[in-house]
């Protein structure tokens, strides 16, 4: 079932709504999932709310250094730090759009000089971070990043003697804001929640470059303009949904993926809501025999996708069996009464 989420206004602000039909993946095959996507808030250009808590962005930059180990260091490290002075000026600066205003925080910039070699490798010769920065460098031609999260921007600047060069980086970055709800639209427990977002063309084996991994909902994740591939895991099983959606230039991106699935208590018991006979192996199967995940303990705690599946519990060389019915947002107790169960 799709469901479109509720929309707030915002100042001169029009908010474009896309509904998009996505499916559930990993482990059984269910019914489709959802995933509600609203674009048109303007991308803040402050730092996370919690600096303490970075966002997981993968490997970035995309200038590559064929070898980090000969990698130059930083500027303030150079030996005869008074040859920087009579060295010509580098300012940089960037921005999220071209109309928009310069960004003052939480910039990273690297700068490369092309090394005179067959290889044509890349010499990473200065890093800083924040906003505007300002570097004095050898007249030369230079390979210039900016990467603001996981959106960046490269270009190659010639440095003259005895001139002060200005380059200005336009990154075509937006963001995306993601959350998940149950069935019925209840909200999840926040820390069984996590979302990884992967480039959208897969290469010649059929993978997808991840980008950020991890992501908890209400985090704002900076990227390039483009369509991206999300998966959203609820627990760390198989209630898992896989969407596809755009992020805009400048605009924030808010999108909601709805989980069929459930979170379930397992229970050995002697008798219908008795306590729970402890050091009990468990083993969750699919109807085909797949095993869904294994565990030890009286009363272990999972995630489900919807669907039918087989419990096997283990006590004192006892094995008692049960199959059950996982239905969406529907939390509950599993209990196998080891008098009924079938004894093996």
């Amino acid at each position: 079932m799709i469901r479109k989420p509720g929309s707030h206004s915002l100042p001169l602000l029009p908010r474009a709504k896309t509904v998009l039909c996505v499916a559930l993946a990993f482990g059984l095959a269910g019914p489709a999932a959802a995933l509600a996507e609203t674009s048109g808030a303007p991308l803040a250009l402050r730092p996370a709310a919690d600096p303490t808590q970075p966002i997981p962005y993968a490997p970035n930059p995309p200038p590559v250094v064929p070898n980090p180990a000969q990698a130059a260091a930083p500027a303030s490290t150079v030996a005869n730090p008074s040859d920087a002075a009579l060295r010509p000026t580098l300012k940089l600066s960037a921005m999220v759009t071209e109309a928009g205003p310069a960004i003052r925080t939480g910039l990273v910039w690297r700068v490369f000089r092309e090394k005179d070699d067959a290889e044509d490798r890349l010499q990473l010769i200065v890093t800083a971070s924040g906003g505007d920065a300002e570097f004095r460098l050898e007249p030369g031609s230079y390979l210039v990043h900016a990467a603001y999260g996981r959106a960046g921007a490269t270009t190659r600047v010639t440095v003259s003697a005895d001139k002060t060069r200005k380059e200005t980086l336009i990154l075509n970055a937006g963001g995306v804001r993601l959350a998940a709800l149950g069935a019925g639209d209840l909200p999840l427990p926040t820390d069984k929640l996590a979302f990884d977002i992967y480039a959208k063309d897969a290469d010649q084996r059929g993978e997808r470059q991840a980008l950020v991994l991890g992501v908890r909902p209400g985090r704002v994740v900076r990227l390039n303009a483009d369509t991206y591939r999300i998966v959203g895991r609820y627990g760390d099983l198989n209630a898992v949904v896989r969407a596809e959606i755009h992020v805009n230039p400048g605009k924030l991106t808010e999108a909601t993926v709805y989980h069929k699935a459930a979170q379930l208590t397992l229970k050995l018991v002697n008798e219908l809501g008795g306590e729970a006979l402890p050091n009990t192996s468990w083993l969750v199967l699919t109807p085909a025999g797949d095993t869904i995940t294994e565990s030890v303990g009286a009363f272990p705690t999972i995630v489900l996708a919807e669907g039918e599946y087989s419990l096997v519990a283990k006590n004192q060389d006892r094995i008692f069996t049960r199959n059950f019915t996982v239905q969406a947002g529907f939390d509950r107790e599993i209990e196998v009464v080891a008098d009924d169960g079938e004894k093996k």
